[in-house]
């Protein structure tokens, strides 16, 4: 008798215990899938920030950024405030603000392909914008993002950060 009460007392645990984890992994997933959809409606209706945390120079390396260097795309504008560190072939007059990738433009090309594999790639061509020529994202299912940005008279260079 104390053996089949110990017995029922341990299957009840383990169903107990089996079931919590259960709901965690649906919970899990069910948080995975909204964010999923969250980053999609971001980048469909083309109202997203880029949040730039490190920033990766050719051949140097991978700096860490403070807060506030962003690229803030619009339906309409696309808004650029970036550090740059590299080779620059053609040097800038003017403040060193200058040196940095700074610009705001009303005319450019926005391309969106989904990635095999989750995620999207993502390219602007700006028409207007300096020496910016064009900018590479690379966002995740999770909003980590990777942005490569090529210029005329610079190295290109590549920033790590996140979409919100």
């Amino acid at each position: 008798m104390k053996k089949l009460l110990s017995t029922i007392g341990l299957s009840s645990l383990i169903f107990l215990f089996g079931a919590n984890s259960i709901v965690a992994q649906d919970t899990k997933q069910e948080k995975q899938v909204k964010k999923e959809a969250a980053i999609r409606a971001l980048i469909e209706t083309q109202h997203y920030s880029f949040e730039a945390q490190t920033a990766s120079p050719l051949g140097a390396a991978t700096k860490q950024l403070t807060s506030g260097y962003e690229l803030k795309v619009r339906k309409d504008t696309l808004d650029a405030y970036l550090p740059y560190y590299g080779r620059a072939y053609q040097a800038t007059i003017g403040s060193l603000e200058e040196g940095s990738i700074r610009f705001k433009t009303t005319d450019f090309k926005y391309i969106v392909a989904e990635r095999k594999k989750g995620g999207w790639n993502i390219t602007v061509s700006p028409k207007n914008a300096g020496d910016t020529r064009q900018l590479f994202l690379t966002v995740s299912v999770d909003g980590y993002t990777t942005l490569q940005i090529n210029s005329n008279n610079k190295q290109s260079i590549s920033f790590y950060g996140y979409i919100q």
